[in-house]
């Protein structure tokens, strides 16, 4: 995670916030155009993450929600002005696109299929998002609707040629999804924090909910692909999860929804 250290404009804040901001350090760690992130050097720590409005509500009960279960930060508040706010406790220690983490891309690996195993393990009820599969459904309907969509992101054995074939795949097998396991709905190596190499929880779990396992399977895959710069850990990732719940064509039928994602 990089850090800017900045001075933050009080009167840009809500005043909701103002009694955490004074006397203590801030910096900029965001990491996407999509939102703002503010670390605030106080006391154990803290994040302040701004985006559009209506964007982070999703985010701030799906994230609460992981806490209850010890796999998340706890919210300490949610704030939608202009704006949306959404107020987090630090965890403790790095993301997995440390360097010390890539450096040992076999455990990285295994760790990796081990924590979304046991995620996926987890009984979801209660939880506030039951529909992750028809969300993603009506997305991709949506952009391929509008001509938006995205052919690089995949590693070639996935691959479509056109997005008119990754469309034909969702439309002959979609109605075999299933919504039945509790995601992540973002599993990628910066959005997984590790201390020394033991869990410490999951970040940035707005697309999460009760869905089809491959989502979450599907970008695993692809972080390693993206992350490692090869593609020689797929196989791995599948078997350490456990192969006897991996189906390829839902893997591809989730390919082709990323398309237009």
């Amino acid at each position: 995670m990089k850090l800017t250290q900045i001075q933050p404009q009080l009167d840009q804040i809500p005043r909701d916030f103002h009694w955490l901001l004074s006397d203590c350090c801030i910096f900029d760690s965001s990491c996407s155009p999509e939102a703002t992130v503010l670390f605030i050097d106080k006391d154990s720590g803290y994040f302040l993450k701004k985006a559009p409005k209506g964007a982070l509500y999703q985010e701030s009960i799906m994230t609460q929600y992981f806490h209850t279960k010890q796999l998340a930060a706890e919210v300490l508040a949610y704030a939608s002005y202009e704006q949306d706010w959404l107020l987090t406790r630090r965890l403790s220690g790095e993301d997995c696109i440390s360097q010390k983490y890539l450096d040992d891309p076999i455990r990285l690996c295994d760790t990796l299929a081990e924590l979304l195993r046991r995620l996926h393990d987890e009984n979801h009820d209660g939880c506030p998002v039951t529909d992750v599969t028809a969300q993603r459904l009506m997305l991709a309907q949506e952009n391929y609707r509008m001509s938006r969509y995205d052919m690089s992101l995949f590693p070639d054995n996935w691959g479509f040629q056109s997005a008119e074939e990754a469309w034909a795949t969702i439309e002959r097998n979609a109605k075999y999804l299933k919504t039945d396991t509790l995601l992540h709905g973002d599993y990628c190596l910066p959005n997984i924090l590790l201390d020394n190499w033991e869990f410490s929880g999951f970040i940035d779990v707005g697309g999460g909910g009760v869905g089809d396992r491959h989502f979450d399977l599907f970008w695993g895959i692809w972080t390693l692909f993206f992350n490692l710069k090869t593609n020689d850990y797929c196989d791995r990732f599948l078997n350490v999860y456990g192969r006897d719940l991996v189906d390829q064509d839902a893997l591809r039928t989730i390919a082709a929804i990323e398309v237009f994602g």
